[in-house]
């Protein structure tokens, strides 16, 4: 009886997966309607009105250089706010001193000094042994613009109606150890207010036996404490700052220039790297991931280094997130402190080189000082080789090219020591550390070496290297190519796609990557297995098969991936529909870490991997030389034109301008010298690109 009901079961599944693919085959998808909690006001803005969509509960993490401040906040049915701050000062160690030892504190509203309007307390309170009620304050709005801004209104009647706009504004300081909160008062009363503030200043001691290398000290202190008197439409603001030391001094200082660094710096990611589309949600969605990138950069004692952040992982980088998602992404922005963090992070991972070949720590931690291999060798030299040699590339610097080609060179070397018998490269686990099978030799690894191999060809010879160095890799990554079809490829569940190890019999995700590398041969298979019932769900692509795990990475790796593949129709029908519920949805407005791990942490690094969605996916971007790419542009249907501006990669600033002109595209080439290039191609079809030679075409 067992046998006929697994039968029928299984029956029931390739009806189902059949009716999947016929639905989708012409590229639409069946996709719930979202219901948007927040609203786009601009590219770089998006506003949540309480009235509409309050009860709502969320959390977001910013990042200056020394601190990043994550706030947890709520409004109820009622409309009355909650806030809970919590600031991490990765610089500030603690014991032992491992990957998770950044000192953090978290302060809650009643760690505040107290306001008062006309004598009263804004909460509930007792003054001078006499209790009071507290004014009713209704939040009316909250904006996420790189500067968390909460909007409401506090009101009181009687002999005497009081009617008052509170912003608050908060914000990570760009360059010290410390966030910032401003609270506005502006008097909407027909008669003058009086508004004020408590002085604070309150001075935590870490326990040295706790602290590394010594004891820290935490402030909360206030700014331009006291009482004002306000006329109608006058404005007070006062300042609340929440800083660590090494000293028992505070540092005092204007929080209007920090918001006005903060508002700069914000400014400038948004400058480089713009994309424009029909598509306002890809847009913004666009912005806001540029933003997390490049914002999740910390000065720390070894160099900057761009750290995932989620109150975790501060003052460390790992071979995937840094080396393998992040840094490749940097040169198109042009961002300083990006480029400078990206070098850092291949120069630190170089430092363990070594003439036995024995595996790169997956991580190093706590400011250099330490590292981390809890899962042994995970692929890490080709997640290094992929990623630095594809930095190099973009980033277009000979010199810089020259200082990572040993770091490159070892790492190929140690994957070709790794090749198994069958030609496929073997490691320990995969990225996700063993939270779900890989094998002794996985999909992913092997082709991140292909991809790894492609581009140390290319960067080879843009360093003129001898033709036999060239020669080895392409021929390398050729025999590569081969050995991952016949060793990872398979019939799985009907689909011709990739088995994800060797005794692999459930559907994985991660059956994704070979598209994002360029491998096609079995990419309508790849596909039609994604968006199938087993793998295929509202919040992403499922890890594995029957499972209810999803991580953002892979699914952005597959939106890349069928992108690239021409897949155009079904992944900008998912890729709205996840940037839309990402940016406007129920927790906003990044994409995440995974489910049900984490609480959908917003680390930085998949915010790269959605940037490069549209770099690499959409418009094909693929490095070729110090100052050449070939450019493969998929645009949609139903789209006129896309554009990617402001690029800063290559050595040149320039735009990529795709336009549809009848059943072809019109690509342009623009760069700030007004050299141009203009081309016919058919959609889908690759062009080669020289930036050097736009003014002799």
């Amino acid at each position: 009886m067992s046998n006929t009901n697994d039968s029928f079961r299984k029956c029931i599944i390739v009806v189902l997966i059949a009716i999947t693919v016929a639905n989708n085959a012409a590229g639409q998808l069946s996709l719930p309607s979202l219901n948007n909690n927040w609203q786009i006001e601009n590219k770089g803005s998006v506003f949540f009105e309480a009235a509409k969509h309050a009860p709502y509960t969320d959390h977001i993490e910013m990042s200056g250089s020394r601190s990043s401040l994550w706030i947890k906040y709520s409004v109820d049915t009622a409309r009355h706010l909650q806030l809970s701050r919590t600031v991490v000062f990765p610089n500030f160690r603690l014991r032992p001193n491992d990957t998770h030892a950044s000192l953090m504190y978290t302060f809650r509203d009643d760690d505040l000094p107290r306001f008062f309007i006309n004598g009263r307390p804004l909460r509930h309170d007792i003054v001078n042994g006499v209790f009071y009620a507290g004014m009713e304050e209704k939040v009316t709005g909250i904006r996420q613009n790189g500067v968390m801004e909460i909007n409401s209104i506090l009101s009181a009647t009687g002999k005497n109606p009081v009617l008052i706009a509170v912003t608050r504004q908060l914000f990570p300081d760009i360059s010290r150890p410390a966030a910032v909160e401003i609270v506005s008062f502006k008097n909407l009363s027909p008669g003058a207010v009086t508004v004020s503030m408590e002085y604070l200043q309150h001075m935590i001691k870490t326990d040295s036996a706790g602290s590394y290398p010594a004891p820290h000290y935490v402030f909360t202190n206030t700014v331009n404490a006291g009482s004002r008197l306000l006329q109608p439409d006058a404005t007070v603001q006062y300042g609340i700052c929440y800083q660590a030391s090494e000293e028992s001094l505070i540092t005092l200082w204007d929080f209007q220039n920090e918001l006005i660094a903060r508002r700069r710096r914000v400014d400038d990611f948004s400058q480089s790297l713009q994309l424009e589309t029909p598509d306002s949600v890809l847009n913004t969605a666009f912005e806001f991931a540029k933003r997390r990138i490049g914002e999740s950069i910390f000065i720390t004692k070894a160099g900057p280094m761009m750290c995932p952040g989620g109150l975790r992982y501060y003052a460390a980088i790992w071979a995937n997130d840094e080396a393998e998602y992040a840094n490749p992404f940097y040169p198109f922005t042009g961002d300083g402190l990006g480029n400078a963090a990206a070098i850092n992070t291949y120069g630190m991972f170089a430092k363990y080189i070594n003439p036995g070949y024995a595996p790169l720590p997956s991580s190093i931690i706590a400011e250099g000082e330490g590292t981390w291999s809890g899962a042994g060798d995970r692929g890490d030299a080709a997640m290094i080789a992929y990623g630095a040699s594809r930095f190099a590339l973009a980033y277009g610097n000979a010199d810089t090219a020259r200082k990572l080609w040993p770091l490159i060179e070892w790492c190929l070397e140690f994957c070709k020591r790794k090749l198994t018998a069958e030609g496929v490269v073997a490691s320990d686990k995969d990225e996700l550390e063993g939270r779900f099978p890989s094998g002794s030799a996985n999909l992913s690894t092997s082709a991140l070496y292909y991809d790894a191999l492609k581009s140390a060809a290319a960067l080879s010879a843009a360093l003129r290297m001898a033709p036999d160095k060239i020669n080895d890799y392409t021929k390398a990554a050729y025999a590569l190519k081969l050995a991952i079809d016949k060793y990872f490829g398979a019939d799985m569940k009907g689909f011709a796609t990739y088995k994800y190890y060797k005794e692999n019999t459930l559907l994985r995700s991660w059956i994704c990557i070979p598209l994002t590398m360029g491998i096609f041969e079995r990419k309508q298979g790849t596909i039609d297995a994604l968006f199938s019932p087993a793998l295929f769900t509202q919040e992403g692509f499922l890890t594995q098969e029957g499972s209810n795990t999803f991580w953002d990475r892979s699914t952005l790796y597959a939106l890349r991936g069928l992108f690239a593949a021409g897949e155009t129709g079904r992944a900008l029908s998912y890729f709205h529909y996840y940037s839309q519920r990402r940016l406007l949805g129920n927790h906003v407005p990044y994409p995440v870490e995974a489910y049900p791990e984490g609480d959908q942490r917003h680390l930085a690094a998949e915010s790269a991997l959605y940037c490069r969605v549209v770099t690499e996916g959409m418009f094909g971007i693929r490095p070729t030389s110090f100052t050449s790419f070939t450019c493969t542009p998929q645009l949609p249907e139903g789209w006129n034109y896309m554009n990617l501006k402001n690029i800063k990669a290559f050595n040149h600033i320039f735009d990529i301008l795709v336009a549809r002109k009848g059943k072809k595209l019109e690509v342009r080439i623009e760069d700030v010298n007004n050299h141009k290039k203009k081309m016919r191609i058919k959609n889908g079809d690759s062009i080669a690109i020289d930036l050097s030679m736009l003014n002799k075409m």
